[in-house]
C-alpha cells in the first residue's frame, strides 16, 4: 500500500491543500507534502491524527477493498460442450462460483438436456432466451418457451431439457453457485 499516495487522494477528496490539512493536524506543509510523496513516514500517533483530520481511522485506511469488477465480455466467458447431452455451458460471470449466485447461459440442441442434479441447498431461476423448455423435478415436468420464466427451490432430482425441434436456449442462475 502506498500510504501516502492514500493520503493525498483522501485529502484532494475532502477539498484540502496541504496547507489546511497541516493547520489542522498542528503539522509544517512541508512534512505533509513528504508524506505524501513517500519520502517519510508519519508515526503511529501522526498518522491517527491526520486520518481523524481526513474523516477516517485506521481500521478503515488499511482495509483495501478491491475494485469490483462490473462490466464482463464475451472473451472472459468459459464455456463447456457435452455432445452425449448436447448442450453447451457458458459462465458469463468468470469466477461466479465465488459469489452468491452463479449466472450461466445453457444451449440445447435439439434431443439436448442438461444432467440431472441431485437435490441441494438453494435455488434455482431461468429465463428462456429461445426455443422451449421442460423443467423437470422429481417426477413432475413442466413446460417454458421463449419469454417466459421458471423458479425452483431445489428440492427433488432435476434438470432442463430441450422441448422443442429448434435449439433452445436459457439464462439460468443458482444460488448458492452449483454448475
Amino acid at each position: 500500500m502506498n500510504i501516502g499516495e492514500k493520503i493525498k487522494r483522501l485529502r484532494v477528496e475532502k477539498g484540502l491543500t496541504q496547507i489546511e490539512l497541516a493547520n489542522r493536524c498542528e503539522l509544517s506543509k512541508g512534512f505533509i507534502s513528504q508524506v505524501e510523496r513517500d519520502l517519510t513516514s508519519p508515526s503511529i500517533a501522526t498518522l491517527v491524527d491526520i486520518l481523524e483530520c481526513l474523516g477516517t481511522n485506521l481500521k478503515d485506511f488499511f482495509n483495501d477493498v478491491e475494485e469490483e469488477k462490473i462490466v464482463f465480455s464475451k472473451d472472459e466467458m468459459f464455456e463447456t460442450i457435452d455432445e452425449e447431452l448436447k448442450y453447451k455451458l457458458e459462465w458469463v460471470i468468470p469466477n461466479a462460483q465465488k459469489n452468491m449466485m452463479e449466472p450461466i447461459l445453457l444451449t440445447l440442441e435439439e434431443g439436448g438436456r442438461y444432467k440431472e442434479d441431485a437435490p441441494h441447498e438453494g435455488e434455482e431461476f431461468g429465463f428462456v432466451l429461445l426455443g422451449s423448455v421442460y423443467i423437470v423435478l422429481g417426477n413432475k415436468r413442466y413446460k417454458a418457451k421463449k419469454g417466459e420464466s421458471f423458479y425452483y427451490k431445489s428440492k427433488a432430482n432435476h434438470y432442463v431439457a430441450n422441448a422443442g425441434k429448434s435449439t433452445a436456449k436459457i439464462l439460468w442462475i443458482s444460488t448458492p453457485p452449483y454448475f
